[in-house]
């Protein structure tokens, strides 16, 4: 596919152009199959957990109310960026207005803080889940809200402050913040420092206290002496765990390609960045739904209905 080419224009541009894998343009034709795949199996999975949920008395309970919260999550995520991927690799339509740019950067930014954080309250009522109640999970809602619309609004709100008076090619299949903001006339400082520091506040802290309640979990479990409770638990916690890891590591791994950059393609980062928003969307009802004994007996149960 022909790739634009930065444009000098006297006004301050209306619209970006995305234009992602330009050194590599033979991904946009291996990747974009998979990435259809995941994406529907990111839709279909989730909105039968949500329906299932929704509509099984039996799961109206606490922990399933969050399992919902995180497919809502992954739903909204999948829907902002994977259509307009896909578009532009099928179709080549790279255009995307000012507006809806930072529209699809807010959402990214806050959403995935919302959801790193919706693991945060999981891995807490696996801890605690005697304390756990509806009125529990209502402020924890009322929490994940404020605190990542509060901490990420002022991403979006910054760039688009800025002032692009020359260059409109975003060299990315999504709106990032910094992929955008370097397109700037204006000194960008203040845009890297803020989200660099809310990245590591808000995923950094969820993730010290994700590690420290599946510790206290673990050492729980292997104090029990039921014949195969140690097992059922640890593989419950470890596939946990590991989604949990893979959520946040495929971050730190974006963020240090952005560091040793000149010893990586730039578009290793772009792949991370795409793959880190269908991926986790399409494991995360299987490891924490389809997994779980009451959500396969509700789905069952749903599907005789029909």
């Amino acid at each position: 596919m022909a790739a634009y080419q930065n444009d000098t224009i006297s006004a301050e541009i209306s619209d970006f152009f995305l234009n992602c894998f330009v050194r590599h343009p033979s991904w946009q034709l291996w990747l974009s199959l998979p990435l259809g795949f995941l994406f529907l199996l990111a839709m279909g999975a989730n909105a039968l957990l949500l329906i299932t949920i929704w509509l099984e008395a039996s799961l109206h309970e606490p922990m399933y109310y969050l399992l919902g919260l995180l497919s809502s999550l992954d739903i909204v995520l999948c829907l902002t960026v994977i259509p307009k991927v896909i578009a532009i690799f099928w179709f080549d339509l790279r255009s995307i207005s000012f507006s809806a740019c930072f529209i699809q950067m807010f959402i990214m930014n806050c959403f995935l803080a919302m959801e790193s954080c919706t693991f945060m309250v999981m891995a807490f009522d696996l801890r605690y889940p005697s304390i756990i109640t509806d009125q529990f999970v209502v402020k924890a809602i009322m929490f994940i809200l404020a605190r990542n619309v509060f901490i990420t609004l002022p991403i979006p709100i910054l760039s688009a402050q800025l002032h692009y008076c020359e260059r409109n090619i975003i060299e990315n299949c999504i709106c990032a913040n910094m992929f955008v903001s370097r397109l700037s006339c204006d000194d960008v400082t203040i845009n890297r420092l803020y989200q660099f520091a809310g990245a590591w506040t808000l995923l950094g802290s969820d993730l010290i206290l994700i590690f420290l309640s599946y510790t206290l979990i673990l050492r729980v479990v292997l104090r029990l002496k039921a014949e195969g409770a140690v097992a059922k638990a640890l593989s419950t916690c470890g596939s946990h765990f590991i989604l949990i890891l893979f959520f946040s590591t495929i971050l730190l791994v974006f963020v240090l390609t952005h560091v040793a950059k000149k010893k990586i393609s730039p578009d290793v980062p772009v792949l991370l960045n795409v793959l880190h928003h269908v991926i986790p969307a399409a494991l995360n009802p299987i490891v924490y739904g389809v997994r779980t004994q009451e959500i396969k007996q509700g789905i069952k149960r749903l599907l005789k209905k029909d």
